[in-house]
């Protein structure tokens, strides 16, 4: 009687904790385990039931246990004994029906409660050597990610390499767009510590910490804090981060920060040449702004020369580094092979701003080292 009430309690026990709302998978999982290892002792206890009592060979007493714990029931072999009856009775009834149902039903729980926390963000996926993206814009997010990993899927680098997201915008799960481009994402902020530990950011191959709002300086705050985290774990020196005030670079540049951006939106390829050739970004950027080189276009005719010579003649002449050529039908060639030869309206030319260049002073450069080209062949 008092076994057939423990089994009774743990029945009523087992029901009540399967109408809860499990808090973590790690509840189901133990819940399995324990179903298992009751699941387990019934059964060794039946096979020791018949061999001791039926008679048969540990082999038979299995196969005859497995088959009556499944319902299958081949008859090949049964119990002849009425206590051997009983006890495969008591086999079905309890092993059978009751804890093979409890123990299927919790491995079920236990793939949708993983599966749940999977698609919002809750798993620790236990990643490394991937890239690990921190923080999404404030406005368009899911289109910016889209255009952003496609160009990383596309760089030829990193066409395989995991990419993780760590952010607070995906909460009801990844959009189908970025699933299909092998994202997973974890849902929480990089200013927790438990978070980033979820995220893999000590194993990352790439660390990429974007403004969380492109128009406001206050994100910068934010910035720092993870930057200054990320230090503190001595993996600095894989990070790249959006700044939002020029003015706050040289406190991120005192972190070991090797990478420091613009947030510029409308171009996330700038992120990708920072991953793929870092300092090109700095490049980049200069050609948006007026500070440092910048690009100018100047119209200078030309009728055939090699680029090459072009080339020698502004960069020798210190006006500038050639980058392409404007065609007299419009087109604009760039970065052309040596040996090409150029007939072109206008000239691309990276320069300085401390020096001023004018259409004159191109026209002159190029005159003189065709000119010094012809007395040498001369």
């Amino acid at each position: 009687m008092t076994a057939m009430n423990k089994v009774t309690r743990f029945i009523r026990q087992h029901q009540r904790v399967r109408h809860a709302v499990y808090q973590t998978d790690a509840n189901i999982r133990r819940a399995v385990l324990r179903t298992a290892a009751i699941l387990l002792s019934f059964v060794s206890l039946h096979i020791a039931a018949m061999v001791s009592i039926e008679g048969m060979s540990v082999w038979t007493a299995i196969w005859l246990t497995l088959t009556t714990i499944t319902t299958v029931g081949y008859g090949d072999v049964s119990a002849s004994t009425p206590v051997g009856q009983l006890a495969t009775v008591v086999l079905m009834y309890v092993c059978g029906i009751t804890l093979m149902t409890f123990l299927i039903s919790d491995y079920v729980d236990f793939r949708i409660a993983r599966r749940e926390r999977i698609r919002t963000g809750h798993w620790d996926w236990n990643m490394a050597d991937h890239i690990l993206i921190i923080n999404s814009p404030k406005y368009n997010h899911e289109a910016y990610f889209v255009r952003l990993i496609s160009q990383i899927r596309e760089s030829g680098e990193y066409p395989e390499t995991p990419i993780l997201l760590l952010n607070e915008a995906f909460t009801d799960g990844l959009p189908d767009c970025l699933r299909q481009l092998g994202v997973v994402h974890v849902s929480g902020s990089a200013s927790r510590p438990e978070d980033l530990k979820r995220a893999g950011a000590e194993r990352a191959r790439h660390i990429v910490v974007l403004a969380r709002d492109e128009y406001s300086t206050d994100s910068d705050s934010f910035t720092f804090d993870v930057a200054h985290r990320l230090y503190s774990l001595h993996i600095s020196n894989k990070v790249m981060v959006e700044c939002v005030d020029d003015a706050n670079r040289g406190r991120l540049r005192e972190l070991d920060i090797p990478v420091i951006l613009r947030p510029i939106r409308s171009y996330p390829e700038i992120i990708v040449r920072a991953m793929v050739a870092p300092g090109s970004e700095q490049v980049i950027e200069d050609m948006f702004t007026h500070a440092d080189d910048h690009t100018v276009r100047f119209p200078v005719w030309l009728e055939g020369e090699r680029w090459a010579d072009v080339v020698n003649a502004v960069v020798q002449a210190n006006l500038g580094t050639p980058l392409a050529y404007v065609t007299k039908e419009g087109s604009v060639i760039k970065h052309p092979d040596g040996d090409h030869h150029v007939h072109a309206q206008s000239l691309i030319l990276l320069v300085h701003t401390e020096r001023p260049v004018c259409v004159r002073d191109i026209q002159r450069a190029i005159e003189v080292h065709f000119n010094k080209r012809m007395e040498n062949l001369i």
